[in-house]
C-alpha cells in the first residue's frame, strides 16, 4: 500500500517529515510504501482525507472540527503537547483596545477556519461576545501587520516567524496570548477505514511523527533555515519561533476532547459551523 501524507506549510511536524525521510523507514519496515501531497490551505485537510487524495494529515484545531460537520468520518491519531506561545491576538501599543471586550465593533485579521478561529471565537465567548455579531473577522494576509500598524484594522492574529519578526519590530502590544485561552495543539488524524483496518499504519506514522520532533527540537537552526527557505522570512525569526514549540507527540486524551468539543460548541451557537458536533465521534471505536 503507499500511504499519502498531507503537507501544508502550517503544519511544521509534517513539514520536517517530509523532508527528513522517517515516514518512509517507518512504512518501509512495515513493507508499505510513503508518498506525499503537498496543498496549501490546512482548512481542506478533512476533505481531502474523504475523497482519497491523503491518508493522513494534521492541523491546528479548528480543521477536525469543521471536518466533522460537513459529515467527513475522521479519527485523531495523535496531538502536540501545547503550544501556548505559539500565536498571538496583538494591537498596536497605543491601541484603546485594553481587553478582549473592546475589540466589540473592530475588525479582525485571522487565518479564517484555522485554530486562530478558535482562539478569537473562545477569547471572544469568554468575554461574552460572539464571533458571529461582534466583531468582523477577515481573512489575513501579507498586509495584515502593515494595516494594523497603520490603524486600518483593529487587531490581528499573528503566528510562527511573522509574530517574531512583528515583535522585534516593536511597536504593537499582545492583547491574548494563545495559551490563556486554548491549549493551540498539532493535531494529527485520518480517515475511520484507515484507522480500523491499518492500524499498524496509524503507529508508524505516529512513531515517524515523534522521531521528526526530536529532530526538530536537537537542530532549530537547521529547522529554521529549512523553514525560511521554504516560506520566505529571516531565519532568525523562524528559529525564535520554533524555539517555542514543545516538539512533543502525545496520545490522545480527555482533555483534548474536552477542549475541541467546547469548540465545535462556540462554533455552532456563532454560526461557524451549521450543525452540532461530537467531537467523541472521532476517537478510534472500542473493540
Amino acid at each position: 500500500m503507499t500511504v499519502t501524507l498531507g503537507v501544508h506549510r502550517s503544519n511544521p511536524t509534517l513539514f520536517h517529515l517530509s523532508r527528513l525521510g522517517y515516514a518512509e523507514e517507518e512504512l518501509a519496515a512495515l513493507g508499505e510504501t510513503a508518498r506525499w501531497h503537498a496543498y496549501t490551505d490546512g482548512v481542506r485537510t478533512g476533505a481531502l482525507l474523504a475523497d482519497g487524495t491523503i491518508d493522513f494529515g494534521g492541523t491546528g484545531s479548528t480543521p477536525p472540527v469543521t471536518a466533522q460537520a460537513a459529515g467527513h468520518d475522521i479519527v485523531y491519531t495523535a496531538i502536540s503537547a501545547p503550544r501556548p506561545d505559539h500565536g498571538a491576538l496583538l494591537v498596536p501599543e497605543d491601541s484603546p483596545v485594553r481587553t478582549v471586550a473592546d475589540l466589540k465593533g473592530g475588525t479582525v485579521h485571522l487565518a479564517i477556519g484555522s485554530w486562530q478561529t478558535h482562539l478569537v471565537a473562545q477569547a471572544l465567548d469568554d468575554a461574552g461576545l460572539s464571533y458571529a455579531t461582534d466583531i468582523t473577522p477577515v481573512r489575513g494576509g501579507a498586509d495584515s501587520e502593515a494595516k494594523l500598524r497603520s490603524g486600518e484594522i483593529t487587531a490581528w492574529v499573528a503566528q510562527g516567524a511573522e509574530l517574531a519578526a512583528a515583535r522585534r519590530t516593536g511597536g504593537l502590544r499582545t492583547l491574548v496570548r494563545t495559551g490563556d485561552v486554548i491549549s493551540d495543539r498539532s493535531v494529527f488524524f485520518t480517515r475511520r477505514d484507515l484507522a480500523e483496518q491499518r492500524p499498524e499504519l496509524v503507529e508508524a506514522l505516529v512513531r515517524a511523527l515523534r522521531r521528526a520532533d526530536a529532530w526538530a527540537a536537537e537542530h532549530p537552526g537547521e529547522a529554521a533555515a529549512l523553514a525560511a527557505a521554504d516560506q520566505g522570512g529571516a531565519a532568525e525569526d523562524w528559529e525564535t519561533a520554533l524555539r517555542a514549540l514543545p516538539w512533543t507527540i502525545e496520545e490522545v486524551t480527555e482533555e483534548f476532547v474536552a477542549e475541541q468539543q467546547r469548540a465545535a460548541d462556540v462554533f455552532h451557537r456563532t454560526g461557524f459551523i451549521d450543525r452540532a458536533v461530537t467531537v467523541a465521534d472521532a476517537l478510534p471505536r472500542k473493540v
